[in-house]
């Protein structure tokens, strides 16, 4: 059986995801098993997720994947390189997947390839140590290195997908994944635009009461609209801004808090006894060196309590989300090769090993934070311990 990873957010699930799909089954075969792994409660940028990631989740089984596997919060709430990794390393240990597909703004693997073995290349790390030295971060050192070598062709570096996609790549390479890589051309507005089939645009509008119809497909928005009713979502920073500085001001000491290294903690006590805001707190830090979503993820950490002891090893376990008759002919066929447990009942994770409860234990408190901003009557701990799986038929009935 023919299987692609995909390492997503779906924050939320529009065109845009569901075309990146359908073009990876073009260019693998109708057939082939979609398998994914995405960011759970909060996303990459240090932020909260529009919507939980259950309902996100089965937003995607609906809507082309088979199987939806969980990220860690720790791990989601890292950099590009260390997001890349882990996402990488679970597809890898599920045994799996055959191939790796993302979306990209070049659309060409090939030279996505060739800025990878640029950018690792000793000269290369000559140079980005000695931009790195003059106090930019290490986003535009490894920008200006590239321009160095390889002139106008650095502009990949500018592009948050292009990005990304490397980071894949260079996580490949390191791990000796078997994954071979494809990525698909994106389309649609650019990543944080405000128009087309952009995630940014969809959260603005759902923010602002507006369900975008014509920018997702249909049983994405019938699942969301659920939560709405529920009055689960959307979620936003605007509803965590007094929680979020409540746990800030008791943090005297962010030098464990994976991110802040290069005097980043330094940095963030200074300012946040004093600032008024979320917003206020991230300008007031940031400089050439701290950029806004490193210093946003840095905060998101230190207010869930993530240490870098928590981020020391790999993702110690597979943490099933949703799944349809296809997905669970993956799970089975997995048995044999997957080299991770696998969590689909809550309790499971009880009995693993202590790296694994920390890990989960910190989801558990990640989710319990997260319920903090839904209406009243959903508010109640301890939802993690309750969730199971959304099992999707071919009928798309929902079984609980």
């Amino acid at each position: 059986m023919k299987t692609v990873g995909i390492i997503c957010e779906y924050n939320p699930f529009h065109f845009g995801h569901q075309g990146h799909i359908k073009k990876t089954k073009e260019l693998l075969g109708e057939d082939v098993y979609i398998v994914c792994v995405m960011s759970g409660n909060f996303v990459q940028r240090g932020d909260f997720a529009i919507f939980n990631k259950h309902a996100r989740a089965k937003a995607a089984v609906l809507s082309g994947a088979d199987l939806v596997i969980d990220l860690p919060t720790p791990y989601v709430l890292s950099s590009a390189a260390g997001y890349a990794k882990a996402g990488i390393h679970l597809l890898d240990k599920l045994g799996m997947c055959d191939y790796l597909s993302f979306g990209s703004e070049i659309g060409d693997i090939s030279l996505l390839k060739e800025m990878v073995e640029v950018i690792t290349s000793e000269k290369a790390q000559v140079l980005i140590k000695e931009w790195l030295s003059t106090g930019v971060s290490y986003a535009v050192a490894q920008q200006k290195a590239a321009y160095n070598l390889m002139g106008r062709a650095s502009w990949i570096l500018k592009s948050p997908n292009n990005v990304l996609g490397v980071e894949y790549l260079k996580a490949l390479s390191e791990s000796n994944s078997k994954m071979q890589p494809i990525t698909v051309l994106r389309t649609g507005g650019d990543h944080d635009s405000d128009t087309g089939y952009s995630a940014s645009a969809v959260r603005s509008m759902m923010l602002n009461g507006k369900i975008p119809s014509d920018l997702m497909p249909e049983s994405v928005i019938n699942v969301l609209k659920e939560e709405i009713k529920l009055g689960r979502g959307p979620v936003s920073m605007e509803k965590a801004e007094h929680i979020m500085m409540s746990r800030l001001r008791n943090i005297e000491d962010f030098s464990n808090v994976p991110g802040a290294s290069d005097g980043l903690d330094r940095r963030l006590a200074k300012f946040v006894a004093f600032e008024p805001t979320f917003n206020s707190l991230i300008h007031a830090v940031k400089t050439r060196r701290y950029v806004m979503s490193r210093i946003r993820r840095t905060l998101f950490c230190a207010a869930l309590g993530i240490t870098l002891d928590d981020v020391s090893k790999p993702p110690p376990y597979l943490r099933q989300l949703a799944v349809n008759n296809r997905g669970i002919n993956v799970l089975v066929k997995s048995k044999k090769v997957r080299e991770l447990p696998i969590i689909v009942k809550p309790a499971t994770a009880k009995k693993l090993c202590e790296f694994s409860q920390r890990v989960f234990d910190i989801d558990v408190k990640a989710t319990d934070f997260y319920s903090l901003l839904y209406d009243e009557s959903e508010r109640s701990g301890g939802k993690e311990w309750r969730q199971t799986p959304r099992a999707i038929h071919w009928d798309y009935d929902v079984v609980r």
